[in-house]
């Protein structure tokens, strides 16, 4: 059986794993992110930790398939990366230089969220499905798209980049990326906590958070206990994800969307809110799209990066 590493490169931490073709994973571990100098030591420090892994693991260059990344930021077709902020990098093709660091191993590289939609696709929760949207909602929103089982990271790597999609055109504050009214400043953990003080300062009325510092886990939890205010706000993010959701079928029409990230272990109760707005969004079908939560969790990245080269 082909084995394969999955790199999924992160702001704090590197997770890899040696996976075979059939999906199995013989081992996976994690090194820092070492992103001092604008991240000069990441791709050696990667290309260090596997060598050692492969040696122990007996893996020889007739059974191994090559290593697959996901790095976050957009990523064009050839691997090259214009800029990744949470990394420090600027014009550089990781999987370029990784594979000359690798000895010219083959290695292919694409967008975080693009990667982890693929590893859903593949053996999570969207198994068996050709066409998905995968949304990951945490410190941000990120998005991946799967057509025909092919990732679509279109011509600048900025495909499916759903954060970054106008939902609210009436905003008056400015999102990271410049633009006011992203869907990323409601259903991001931030922007749930974002929203949860606009409404204490909006509304009057009793709520357990009030007067307190939160967390969105906080607002969930509250939600999810029957506090008006925070399930009011709740789903009022929630709205604005359906609302995206609905753009995303009226292009790509997909079988089914994937939640990912920290804010989907709301699971059920999530997904309920999502559907409440959804389904009346799109009326011009009776088949929905189903919505699931992610069944990889943390390791989806790390799949998909590996199903890249398998």
């Amino acid at each position: 059986m082909k084995k394969c590493i999955g790199v999924d490169l992160g702001g704090t931490t590197v997770k890899m794993g040696i996976l075979g073709e059939d999906g199995t994973v013989f081992e996976k571990w994690e090194i820092p992110t070492r992103k001092k100098e604008n991240g000069k030591y990441i791709l050696s420090d990667i290309a260090s930790s596997i060598k050692t892994h492969l040696a122990a693991n007996k893996i020889g260059e007739e059974e191994f398939a090559g290593i697959g990344m996901g790095v976050p930021g957009p990523v064009r077709s050839d691997g090259y990366v214009e800029v990744c902020v949470n990394l420090g990098w600027k014009n550089i093709n990781p999987a370029k230089e990784l594979s000359i660091l690798m000895g010219g191993v083959p290695v292919k590289a694409g967008n975080d969220a693009n990667v982890a939609a693929l590893g859903e696709q593949w053996m999570g929760s969207a198994k068996g499905h050709d066409t998905l949207m995968f949304y990951t909602l945490g410190t941000g929103v990120g998005g991946g798209l799967i057509i025909d089982g092919k990732i679509v990271a279109g011509s600048k790597g900025m495909g499916a980049e759903i954060g970054h999609v106008t939902v609210d055109p009436q905003e008056t504050d400015s999102c990271n990326c410049g633009n006011k009214g992203c869907l990323e400043q409601y259903a991001s953990a931030t922007g749930i906590v974002k929203e949860m003080k606009r409404t204490l300062e909006s509304e009057e009325g009793r709520c357990v958070l009030r007067g307190r510092r939160f967390s969105c886990k906080d607002v969930v939890d509250a939600a999810k206990s029957g506090d008006v205010l925070a399930e009011k706000t709740l789903q009022r993010c929630m709205d604005y994800l359906a609302l995206s959701m609905s753009y995303v079928s009226y292009i790509a029409d997909p079988e089914v969307f994937v939640i990912g990230g920290g804010i989907s272990k709301a699971g059920d109760y999530l997904v309920h809110m999502i559907k409440k707005r959804y389904n009346s969004l799109t009326p011009l079908s009776n088949t929905k799209a189903e919505i699931f939560i992610a069944g990889l969790h943390n390791d989806a990245g790390m799949y998909g990066a590996a199903k890249l080269v398998l």
